[in-house]
């Protein structure tokens, strides 16, 4: 049977020893802020990243930012910025929710968000307070020889943690 990561102290053999899985005081936990970059066109994508997600917030009691960037522009997911915004809103909710999580939105308006993405990304990280970045990630290609990844950008160039999940 797994310990529960919320039980302070744990039983080994006849011992009762502080669980090393239990974030026991705000002060000692590891993570504090956890940054989701999430693509609400191909959320059936980012499930396993979602789930590392939720699990490392539940592990650090850490709160989640669901961000994500978009134009100014109609597109497919809202004719506008605020229809965006509502849309990650109730994403954010429903996550925070179904993994009993705390969880909020950061909405993000670029003028061409497929060129502007590290940059945006690199920012929300500060605007965030993230000192945990998770995001999902395909599996490494030819072009990545030529441009970097997203995650190669921020992991090089925040001061953040970056946790990359690769899809299956």
């Amino acid at each position: 049977m797994a310990t529960p990561a919320s039980a302070i102290e744990i039983t080994v053999g006849s011992l009762l020893v502080p669980n090393p899985r239990a974030a026991t005081k705000k002060e000692d936990q590891v993570f504090k802020r956890i940054m989701a970059p999430v693509d609400l066109a191909h959320l059936d994508k980012l499930e396993r990243a979602l789930n590392v997600v939720a699990d490392e917030a539940k592990r650090h009691g850490a709160s989640v930012a669901y961000v994500s960037v978009t134009a100014a522009t109609p597109g497919p997911l809202g004719h506008n910025p605020e229809e965006f915004r509502a849309r990650l809103e109730e994403f954010a909710a429903e996550q925070a929710r179904k993994h009993d999580i705390k969880a909020d939105a950061h909405m993000i308006v670029s003028h061409d968000p497929t060129t502007d993405i590290d940059d945006a990304l690199m920012q929300a990280v500060s605007d965030t307070k993230a000192d945990l970045v998770v995001m999902a990630s395909h599996k490494p290609g030819l072009a990545e020889y030529f441009w970097p990844s997203n995650g190669g950008k921020i992991s090089a160039h925040s001061s953040a943690s970056v946790f990359v999940v690769r899809d299956n």
